[in-house]
């Protein structure tokens, strides 16, 4: 079954104001069904969890279904989804709770292809108990991360390795089986940051062999918050620092203070619109693998399209290979204009694709791009082929 953008496009509010977005690496637009179970589960009798009276029965059973939702989305377990404020700090969270066995002579693996979201926790957790943190360098001329690149750096004493499953900057999407394959056999966890290939391809957490496997459901279509899938036994050898009266329980005992209800709410609805892309019968989970497929091939030929257009025009540098497998993310800067002249100009034509390192220091500097980054244009299930010809119009005018 085909991506049907035009139905789609509908569903999104936001669109009505005029603007191509392609900022949706950074945060995606909502369609209408999020923003209704947001304010449904607002305005309704809710209570701290329970089971005594409606309103108490009422917040359980939303917190139950968005993990179910999550676990059918990544192919995880509903008992092993843990929520959080965003999966900044969930990373944060859990790399405190792993480095409580760590000490000297332990080392820990981060790569120069990650947001910094899946570096510095690690980096300084490391840090703070005495471990040797090692680094694995991509290719900046490919934007590809070896395999070798990590399977060099493993040793008998490496506790972790960190590693995205797609830079949020290039698109760039490691042989993730491969390099979990030989940290597992190191004896070393694998902690994926899953938050910029989710949007854009069918998950599955067991495939990947992702130990943990953080995404943030407000890049796709979702509210803003985080959450780390893992299998429940693994939480049960985790023990993070909580209240002394809230519980043990997996995955509660990760979760600290009050779950937001209503973007939980609005995450589920969120996974049931993916779910929805592509219309078929069968388990959530089966609608959202067929509908993932086709929304990857859809948004496959929109990047071609782009990468296409702007091969075509002078002075137009694309950092990355757009000829290897990556997610719809274009990174690219236009000789004799500032990157964020570019941003600046397509915003004055209601064109919306930002400028920066995007948190992605280490790689944008890896790339010799410094600190400022380039022009970031990224592919959403809303984006048509009229967004694409405005941002290359847009360019060209740069």
């Amino acid at each position: 079954m085909a991506h049907d953008v035009d139905a789609v496009r509908k569903h999104f509010p936001a669109l009505e104001e005029g603007a191509a977005h392609f900022d949706g690496p950074g945060g995606s637009q909502v369609p209408d069904v999020v923003g209704e179970a947001v304010a449904s589960a607002l305005v309704s009798a809710i209570a701290n969890r329970g089971s005594v009276t409606k309103a108490e029965r009422r917040a359980e059973e939303v917190v139950a279904g968005a993990r179910k939702a999550a676990a059918d989305l990544v192919g995880g377990a509903p008992g092993g989804i843990v929520f959080g404020r965003s999966t900044t700090q969930l990373t944060y969270d859990f790399s405190r709770a792993l480095a409580k066995n760590w000490g000297p002579g332990d080392e820990v693996v981060v790569t120069r292809l990650d947001h910094d979201a899946n570096i510095r926790p690690w980096v300084q957790a490391a840090e703070a108990r005495g471990a040797t943190v090692r680094w694995a360098d991509f290719d900046p001329a490919t934007g590809e991360l070896p395999v070798d690149a990590i399977a060099g750096l493993l040793t008998d004493r490496t506790r972790l390795v960190a590693v995205t499953a797609a830079s949020n900057l290039l698109g760039t999407r490691p042989d993730l089986p491969a390099i979990t394959a030989k940290a597992h056999e190191a004896g070393a966890l694998c902690y994926v940051d899953g938050v910029h290939l989710t949007p854009h391809t069918p998950v599955d957490v067991a495939a990947l062999g992702a130990d943990f496997f953080g995404c943030s459901p407000y890049k796709f279509l979702g509210p803003h918050l985080g959450l780390v899938a893992a299998s429940p036994a693994l939480l049960e050898t985790l023990h993070p620092d909580k209240l002394a009266p809230s519980t043990d329980a997996v995955p509660e005992r990760f979760e600290l203070g009050t779950l937001p209800y209503e973007l939980l709410a609005g995450t589920t609805a969120a996974i049931d619109f993916l779910a929805g892309l592509a219309p078929g019968e069968g388990t959530r989970r089966a609608r959202l693998l067929d509908s993932m497929r086709a929304l990857e091939e859809y948004e496959d030929s929109m990047l071609r399209l782009l990468d296409d257009g702007l091969a075509e025009i002078p002075r137009v540098t694309r950092y990355g290979s757009p000829t290897r497998r990556r997610t719809p993310t274009v990174l690219f800067s236009v000789e004799g204009v500032p990157s964020a002249d570019v941003y600046r100009g397509l915003a004055a034509r209601e064109v919306n694709a930002p400028a920066g390192s995007f948190y992605a220091i280490e790689c944008s500097r890896h790339l010799g791009l410094g600190d400022t980054g380039a022009v970031r244009a990224g592919i959403a299930p809303y984006t048509n082929e009229n967004d694409v010809h405005r941002l290359l119009e847009g360019v060209r005018h740069a």
